[in-house]
């Protein structure tokens, strides 16, 4: 395997990455929150796209893996400016995007920001608005207080060491909500949602579906599947639902 590769951003920042050449359009996997590029959902898809000779990228936001910065100087925002970079630099022609949990949000946003480049998208446990109806929302009266004068609160995860949640994070998130405006997906979309995920609800995958405006547009829910979505019959179906909007299906 390829060595990882670096792209420097407008922005300054340095983002890590992995490419293989291939047929379009180019697969672009989109991870989670302080998830990496060598997850076990990237890296099986990267195999997958390699045997059938497609293209394919997956990278690192910064302040993920192997990327410049740290998770705590980052935000949705960022993110996205490092996603659209990433796409503008190392594709070309119409991508694929496959976004998981917090990647689902930043596949919206790239939807909103270059639909003409979007042929297809895949969500897996996709967390659109998730600093605003998730964190700020569940806050307690000493969280905010503790945001507004320390700057950041720490949040206990199920698969990793807690999650710190910065001022800047909540407020930058309020400017790249996605389920209070228009959102059009011109383009085929699938949807895979656990139901024992408990780090986004079925109801979260609902409502992303009714809001969205999309001609070809289905929400798959997998009983007991959990937010890692990753075992075998998962993977499974991702592949299947990237068949699916790529018209191979």
């Amino acid at each position: 395997m390829a060595g990882t590769q670096y792209l420097d951003t407008a922005q300054g920042r340095r983002i890590a990455y992995h490419r293989t050449e291939g047929r379009g359009p180019c697969i672009v996997f989109l991870g989670g929150l302080k998830s990496d590029m060598e997850g076990t959902k990237a890296v099986h898809l990267e195999a997958w796209a390699q045997a059938q000779g497609r293209a394919y990228l997956r990278f690192d936001y910064s302040g993920h893996g192997e990327s410049s910065g740290t998770f705590e100087e980052g935000c949705i925002g960022d993110w996205h400016e490092d996603t659209v970079a990433a796409i503008a630099a190392l594709t070309e022609g119409p991508v694929v995007v496959i976004g998981s949990s917090m990647g689902g949000w930043q596949a919206l946003l790239l939807a909103r920001a270059m639909p003409e480049r979007i042929a297809g998208m895949v969500t897996i446990a996709a967390a659109p608005d998730f600093t605003e109806e998730g964190y700020w929302a569940s806050f307690s009266d000493a969280q905010k207080q503790a945001l507004e004068e320390v700057g950041q609160v720490e949040l206990p995860s199920d698969y990793m060491e807690p999650y710190v949640i910065t001022k800047r994070m909540i407020e930058d998130g309020r400017k790249q909500l996605v389920l209070r405006d228009p959102l059009e997906l011109p383009f085929r979309v699938r949807c895979l949602q656990g139901t024992a995920d408990t780090a986004v609800s079925t109801e979260t995958a609902v409502r992303l579906l009714e809001h969205a405006t999309c001609e070809n547009m289905r929400l798959t829910l997998v009983k007991d599947a959990d937010h890692r979505f990753s075992d075998g019959p998962c993977l499974g179906m991702i592949e299947q639902a990237v068949l699916d909007v790529l018209g191979d299906g």
